[in-house]
């Protein structure tokens, strides 16, 4: 197939689906809830579809914390699995589940022309990097402190309780850029990067997966300068980014300069939770020439691209 004037006209849009797109806080997150909640950010994307190329990205930490919490049940019984390879099969899983709802939401739209692709996807990451000396990320299944001083890896506290905790290192480039590029420009809607995709390091001409978790956002806006993207929304459980968040003065900060917000983070007020890596990866975003950039909630994505919903970064 090759691309057409109207097709490679069309701009880019990236969309980073958060965990919630998925499992949404106090459910169990059982495959039937899972493939009810993609119903709503994926009829926006296929409405979308009309007049973007489409990038999908998604998180993955639900699903890997209960294949984790699988491994703990089995230890005699199955050899455990490294994380460069449960982050693999979070990918085709998750991926399966998009691909397969975003489908049947194209076809009721009578959108038939659209191929999908769902990619596993290798991140190179620095084997210098600092993260790797601090880990700071807890995965997994909770332990006391009985249970956690006799694993063969190392845990933090947490208020679940003792958890694995891994190395979360920076994105330096995603490896499939050429064939996401090439897809896009055959106007593939293409799944990629799971879970911030499966971190690598370089070995001479090899490379050598690692045990690592790798930010999706950031991760994201690395695809998105790489291939090209126009435009980025990270779509997450909150309407955007506030001021005093969860304070008596909280607000909404429908724009946000470059400037604003790296002082934000800065000073701590972003904390040192999911939305200090969205932030970041917005900015990033802009700074390396992308169009616009938005982090907005589930239900607000086809809203955030025309403008009205969300924060949006400017420089």
């Amino acid at each position: 197939m090759s691309p057409t004037n109207t097709t490679t006209a069309k701009p880019i849009l990236l969309v980073a689906l958060g965990g919630n797109a998925l499992i949404r806080k106090g459910q169990k997150g059982s495959v039937e809830e899972q493939f009810d909640n993609l119903r709503l950010p994926l009829q926006q994307i296929a409405e979308l579809s009309r007049t973007f190329r489409i990038i999908i990205t998604h998180g993955n930490g639900p699903q890997v914390g209960d294949l984790l919490l699988q491994q703990e049940c089995c230890t005699e019984d199955v050899p455990k699995l490294p994380l460069e390879i449960l982050v693999a099969q979070t990918e085709g899983q998750i991926g399966y589940m998009i691909e397969s709802t975003l489908d049947g939401e194209l076809m009721e739209r009578g959108v038939h022309t659209r191929p999908l692709v769902s990619l596993i996807t290798y991140v190179v990451v620095d084997k210098a990097d600092p993260g790797f000396q601090h880990p700071t990320k807890p995965i997994g299944p909770a332990f006391t402190a009985e249970q956690a001083a006799a694993l063969p890896y190392p845990t933090m506290k947490t208020p679940k309780g003792y958890r694995r905790v891994v190395a979360s290192p920076r994105p330096v480039t995603i490896i499939e850029k050429r064939e996401i590029r090439k897809l896009i420009e055959m106007d593939f809607i293409v799944i990629c990067c799971g879970g911030g995709g499966i971190p690598v390091t370089r070995e001479d001409r090899a490379f050598l997966g690692v045990d690592a978790v790798i930010d999706k956002d950031l991760a994201s806006a690395r695809l998105a300068a790489e291939v090209g993207v126009e435009v980025f929304i990270i779509a997450t459980d909150v309407p955007g980014v506030y001021t005093d968040f969860g304070g008596p003065s909280q607000a909404l900060m429908s724009d946000l300069s470059l400037d604003r917000a790296e002082t934000l983070a800065r000073e701590g007020a972003l904390g040192t939770g999911s939305m200090l890596p969205k932030v970041e990866a917005c900015c990033q975003f802009v700074k390396h020439g992308g169009r616009t950039a938005v982090i907005t909630d589930i239900g607000n994505i086809t809203a955030a691209v025309a403008g009205e919903a969300g924060t949006r970064f400017r420089v």
